[in-house]
């Protein structure tokens, strides 16, 4: 038995269906149309997912944070090599430090009786008579008996000093000083050696210090030439340190007027858009229907 022909009006809409359904398959997904769909499947057809069941794109995998790069070396600054290379000395004279250790001598504390200090003054003046023949190994034995026998003796301590000087042993010469001027805080032969010995090294500040203090406390004559000797490197080395020091100071003190002028700058750029804002706000509050 053949079906009934649609009537053309439902031939009509049955097509219109067809036509809107191709151009938007979702609409099979309709709950009213549910039926319709079920008899799509039941005959095999194959429907579109809906579109809240479209595949999703692989999630991205984190990339790893970008590794640290090394801090590059800074660069040498041109200016403080200009500034050390305008530093010129007289550098005649100078001579490399020695690592003598001079002999230890005892406690400068210990108590000294009579008959040692006469002794003590016996093996000075044989010190003394072999410094006078150049005999300068022999002058410091004697000398470090001498202050065996009397070890709070800031003078014989001196003394052995300026043989160390003659011997260019500068370090060792300074050491001794050093004991004297504890033993003797006032002692004008300590500072006058010890002058002299930085004056070998090449630290003529301190040399001019000493023996400034030598010739204050007791002025010689030879300390004095030996002043006037190291006056003008001191001079040239104290000029360039101040330079350096205003240097630094004239340039800290472009970095506070940068950083107050940059703050300045946040500062207004901060209050015009505060105002900025204040005046949005109000224009919107102002508009209609807002």
């Amino acid at each position: 038995m053949m079906a009934e022909p649609l009537p053309p009006t439902k031939l009509k809409e049955l097509k219109d269906f067809i036509t809107a359904v191709g151009l938007q398959p979702a609409i099979l997904h309709a709950p009213q149309l549910a039926f319709f769909k079920d008899y799509l499947l039941s005959m095999g057809a194959t429907i579109p997912a809906p579109p809240s069941e479209a595949p999703k794109k692989p999630e991205e995998k984190p990339q790893p944070a970008p590794e640290p790069q090394p801090e590059s070396t800074p660069e040498p600054d041109p200016e403080s090599e200009s500034e050390e290379s305008e530093l010129e000395l007289d550098m005649e004279g100078v001579i490399e430090g020695d690592n003598e250790q001079p002999e230890e001598t005892g406690d400068a504390s210990m108590e000294v009786t009579d008959e040692m200090i006469e002794a003590s003054n016996e093996k000075r003046g044989e010190a003394m008579a072999a410094l006078s023949n150049g005999e300068l190994e022999s002058a410091i034995k004697l000398f470090t008996e001498a202050m065996k026998m009397n070890p709070g003796s800031a003078l014989l301590h001196a003394k052995r000093a300026s043989v160390y000087l003659k011997m260019q042993k500068p370090n060792a010469a300074i050491r001794d000083c050093n004991i004297a001027l504890e033993i003797n805080p006032d002692s004008a032969a300590a500072f006058k050696f010890r002058g002299r010995a930085h004056r070998l090294l090449g630290n003529f500040e301190k040399a001019a210090h000493d023996l400034q203090t030598a010739c204050k406390l007791d002025y010689d004559e030879q300390a004095n030439e030996w002043l006037k000797e190291v006056t003008p490197n001191a001079h040239k080395i104290a000029e360039h340190k101040r330079k350096v020091e205003r240097r630094r100071e004239e340039k800290e003190l472009e970095a506070k007027k940068e950083r107050v002028r940059k703050a300045k700058q946040a500062q207004e750029k901060a209050r015009k858009e505060a105002e900025e804002r204040q005046a949005h706000g109000g224009d919107h509050e102002g508009a209609p229907g807002g």
